[in-house]
């Protein structure tokens, strides 16, 4: 089974409803999770009871989309047994943010921390990932397996860096924050949905699966504003939803 779930959508912070940043990546049994944001865990937990996945990729420090890492440390430090350390890809400052909520359980007993941006073999997947334009350091990030490409840009604003981690990408997973143009809406740390769009045509990506919306935003306008950059299929995230790949 390949497939992408949805565990969570909003940027910021979560609708009623709603998650924050979070997704669970399945290719024929290995489990990888991207960003675990507010109230994200509730539902990985619901296709992975224990937090039984082999692998965490968070792209940046913002609580948004690293905030469920402490509970997921929590639900795997009490499972009995605990099994073995989840590799966790991170940029520095990640495991500082969530050790801070963590007074008692030391992170490290729970995940072995590999740095990123960089190059890694995370079972299937050749994990490449790059530094994107934040406010806080940030990695983008590309995972190819035999049959199946997919890239992140998690909640970053445009870079060159974008065309070659989509490249070909069967699955292109966007950060669509902003809407429309003008002042307000030309933050270079973060992408509207009509600049996914542009990068995911220059790219040459697939599918594009617009993500991360900013609390109350109108949805169906992002998807449009994306389709007027981008011909392909366009796809907007919704909590549980299931993608084939």
């Amino acid at each position: 089974m390949r497939r992408l779930t949805v565990l969570g959508t909003c940027g910021a912070w979560p609708e009623a409803g709603r998650g924050a940043s979070g997704f669970l990546l399945e290719y024929d049994g290995f489990r990888v999770v991207l960003d675990l944001g507010y109230a994200t865990l509730p539902r990985l937990l619901e296709h992975a009871p224990a937090g039984d996945v082999d692998a965490v990729v968070v792209t940046h420090e913002h609580p948004d989309h690293c905030a469920d890492l402490s509970a997921l440390c929590r639900a795997r430090y009490f499972a009995q047994p605990r099994g073995p350390r989840v590799p966790l890809y991170c940029p520095p400052g990640v495991v500082g943010r969530v050790q801070a909520m963590e007074p008692t359980e030391d992170l490290h007993e729970v995940f072995d921390v590999h740095e990123l941006p960089g190059n890694h073999r995370v079972g299937p997947f050749a994990l490449d990932a790059a530094l994107l334009p934040h406010h806080v350091p940030h990695a983008g990030v590309r995972l190819a397996a035999p049959g199946l490409t997919l890239a992140y840009s998690g909640d970053a604003g445009p870079d060159e860096a974008l065309a070659r981690l989509a490249a070909d990408a069967d699955l292109f997973i966007a950060g669509a924050t902003l809407q429309g143009t003008g002042p307000g809406n030309d933050d270079p740390c973060l992408m509207s949905a009509a600049t996914a769009g542009t990068w995911a045509a220059r790219a040459g990506a697939r599918r594009l699966l617009l993500t991360h919306f900013w609390p109350g935003s109108d949805r169906a306008r992002s998807a449009s504003e994306a389709g007027s950059t981008f011909t392909g299929e366009i796809v907007t995230a919704d909590e549980g939803l299931l993608v084939a790949l």
